[in-house]
């Protein structure tokens, strides 16, 4: 019986004393608003206010519906106010390598500037298969480059970038300047903990060619790099990862055939993607990584292709 739009009239004519006024302020003319309080009087039986009173006076029922507007508006806008900010008190993050704390840590620093209310929690006990503990509700989000077909997650592009292999400076590829698929058939190379199928350099580059150089594990970035330094194996690894280290002449990099590119991609629940606290955390991620990271470019704009399939691993 009594709607939001009566209790705001009745404000707007309080506030402005005459129903011309009011009508203005609510952007009637005065003919709609005097057939609105006709209508709502017939309908609740009783007067709201006296006509032609100077100043305009309310009826006893009318200021018991004023005092209700008063108590009742703003209460709503309230509660509209709340539903723009994030219900999201903890975001649960995982990655796929260790390598993205890297440039993650510091664009956690910016984002939570503009969102000191949100706790980040690392997941660290899923890094290398993290996408079922998401779809299964342990995780918000998931910095990804495996796309799973009919997973119920939606994939948001975060940035391009370059797979190097990885030499110590003495290593005898270091000199060369194509790889191809055979250079690296006696060599061992050194992966993070995950099955052959999800690298890079295993689906998109030696498995083409028939290579299947030897195979070892390690779960340490910096381990992995200081074993490529010591001639104990090789490895391949986005560029971000191993430029400050080439810089400091530990290890060399060199392009695998004519370059090896992979997709960065933050997973989330399909229909979740759109949360102000996950889609904050995406845009606020991804422009950090384009502005800091050396020879990335921003997936999300249209017309950066890169040679290599956009699906392919992280690893």
């Amino acid at each position: 019986m009594i709607e939001l739009k009566h209790l705001r009239t009745l404000q707007a004519l309080r506030n402005t004393g005459s129903l011309a006024a009011a009508a203005a302020q609510l952007h009637q003319t005065q003919s709609a608003l005097s057939h609105q309080f006709s209508d709502l009087e017939q309908r609740l039986g009783f007067r709201l206010f006296v006509r032609k009173s100077q100043p305009l006076r309310f009826t006893p029922q009318g200021e018991i519906l004023l005092q209700l507007a008063e108590q009742v508006l703003p209460q709503i806008q309230q509660a509209l106010q709340a539903c723009h900010e994030p219900h999201q008190a903890t975001l649960r993050i995982a990655i796929e390598c260790h390598s993205c704390i890297q440039w993650l840590t510091p664009a956690l620093d910016n984002f939570r500037q503009s969102w000191p209310q949100v706790v980040m929690d690392f997941k660290s006990g899923v890094t290398f298969d993290p996408q079922p503990a998401l779809q299964q509700g342990e995780l918000d989000v998931v910095l990804t480059s495996d796309i799973l077909p009919r997973s119920g997650l939606h994939y948001s592009p975060m940035f391009d970038f370059e797979v190097r292999l990885v030499l110590a400076p003495d290593h005898p590829l270091a000199q060369q300047e194509q790889i191809t698929p055979v250079d690296l058939a006696n060599d061992v190379l050194l992966i993070y903990p995950v099955q052959r199928q999800r690298l890079d350099i295993w689906r998109n580059f030696l498995q083409p060619a028939g290579v299947s150089p030897a195979l070892k594990s390690v779960d340490n970035t910096l381990l992995l790099i200081q074993m490529v330094a010591a001639r104990m194996g090789i490895a391949a690894l986005p560029h971000w990862v191993v430029e400050s280290f080439e810089r400091q002449g530990l290890v060399v990099t060199k392009t695998l055939g004519n370059g090896l590119w992979s997709r960065l991609y933050a997973a989330v629940r399909d229909g979740e993607q759109r949360q102000p606290v996950i889609e904050a955390f995406i845009r606020s991620s991804r422009q950090h990584a384009c502005d800091n990271l050396p020879l990335v470019h921003d997936a999300s704009r249209p017309g950066n292709p890169i040679p290599q399939p956009l699906s392919s691993p992280l690893l």
